[in-house]
């Protein structure tokens, strides 16, 4: 099993590479770009014990820290 985990900031923590981002792009005649948010990507390879039917569930998880 494969999972995919997507690691930002929060909305309201402020986020200086994704700033720095923002400006590059804007200097490369991107002006239609609003905001960057940087972040890391993460894939997981997993060992289960049984193999499920469907490979993608049909819901999503969020996680963000609660502190």
């Amino acid at each position: 099993m494969r999972a995919r985990v997507f690691v930002t900031l929060k909305p309201s923590v402020f986020d200086p590479q994704g700033r720095t981002i923002a400006e590059a792009l804007h200097s490369l005649g991107y002006a239609n770009v609003d905001d960057v948010r940087q972040g890391k990507y993460f894939e997981l390879d997993l060992q289960t014990r049984r193999r499920r039917a469907r490979s993608r569930p049909k819901w999503r998880t969020r996680f963000s820290p609660t502190r």
